[in-house]
């Protein structure tokens, strides 16, 4: 595993037991011994209003994260996430959200499976900016007939 993989799957236990962490990144950072701008790495891009969660950051007087699980019905949470995908996202984006998909149970594998191909760099042959256009628009025409 990368460390920016074991870092995320350390905060999503985290939520484990709460709806909403405090953490400290200076802190976090030591633990794993890495460069607190990797905690932000980490936290900026798995942990986004469009993969179910709302972040807020405080610096000053030792400074903290607080994160917080956005918990809705399963409907409830696709349309958060149709409504924070915005027009365009990457290959790489729709990866983070699948796995999130899987993880909460959201869609089931083969769903998965369809998402991954139909919104691939492979099947959009088109120049980047178009390519994210258009992966957003499949990704939010999938999302809202799953159920």
């Amino acid at each position: 595993m990368r460390m920016s993989d074991i870092i995320e799957e350390f905060i999503k236990e985290l939520f484990e037991e709460e709806n909403s962490i405090e953490i400290q990144r200076n802190e976090l950072a030591e633990q794993f011994n890495c460069v607190p701008s990797q905690i932000n790495y980490v936290i900026a891009t798995r942990f986004k209003p469009s993969q179910g969660y709302y972040v807020e950051s405080r610096r000053g007087g030792g400074g903290h994260i607080t994160i917080k699980k956005v918990n809705n019905t399963k409907s409830d949470y696709i349309m958060h996430i149709i409504n924070n995908i915005g027009s365009e996202i990457t290959a790489n984006e729709v990866d983070i959200l699948i796995s999130d998909f899987l993880t909460y149970s959201i869609i089931e594998a083969k769903e998965a499976k369809l998402i991954k191909v139909a919104t691939s760099d492979n099947v959009l042959q088109l120049d980047k900016t178009e390519k994210d256009q258009v992966r957003a628009r499949i990704l939010k025409n999938m999302l809202l007939n799953v159920e």
